[in-house]
């Protein structure tokens, strides 16, 4: 595929889009595939679609939930849940920011519209999309996140930062951090 752009989500970047300060969210460490135990391993290394990985291991869709967006020129950018239609409990937390340059109108409205998650709607749009994985994080969530994500006070999860690159194009980055269970 070709790629007429390179780049790479930063973490800290990703975060300064909703936190003034990173530690409101979280104490973020890099870790390797080998150190991130089950199952956040099935769920976090890989190249694929976080919607489709935790569809998969819950059982169930998920829906999106979000919580704060921002536009700036070309860029729309989110703050989600992706909880389980099952039971609604929360599955994943995510920061999304969007290079809507890169997309064709149709499906960047409907990611707009906020009712799908974004996974799904470059799925049912047949979006050529290729999903990078980056980086792989263990998680120390602060206040905001444990509450958002029902996690007990020293409960650590883990996320990772991806790339989905849009007809070759770097159009999506993300920051998804899942829980356990």
């Amino acid at each position: 595929m070709k790629r007429s752009h390179q780049t790479m989500p930063e973490l800290s970047q990703l975060i300064a889009l909703f936190y003034e300060k990173s530690e409101t969210l979280g104490r973020f460490e890099e870790v390797s595939a080998q150190q991130t135990p089950p199952p956040f391993h099935q769920l976090l290394a890989h190249n694929e679609h976080m919607t489709v990985t935790v569809e998969k291991f819950h059982g169930c869709h998920v829906d999106v939930e979000v919580l704060e967006r921002k536009t700036d020129g070309q860029y729309y950018s989110r703050k989600i849940l992706l909880t389980r239609q099952s039971d609604g409990k929360v599955v994943q937390y995510g920061i999304v920011r969007l290079n809507c340059e890169f997309l064709d109108e149709a499906p960047a409205n409907e990611i707009k519209s906020e009712r799908i998650p974004l996974g799904r709607v470059l799925i049912e749009h047949n979006v050529l999309r290729e999903v990078q994985l980056t980086c792989l994080w263990h998680v120390e969530p602060a206040e905001e996140l444990r509450e958002l994500m029902a996690l007990e006070p020293g409960e650590t999860v883990y996320g990772r930062t991806a790339l989905i690159y849009c007809n070759g194009e770097p159009a999506v980055e993300l920051l998804e951090i899942v829980t356990r269970d």
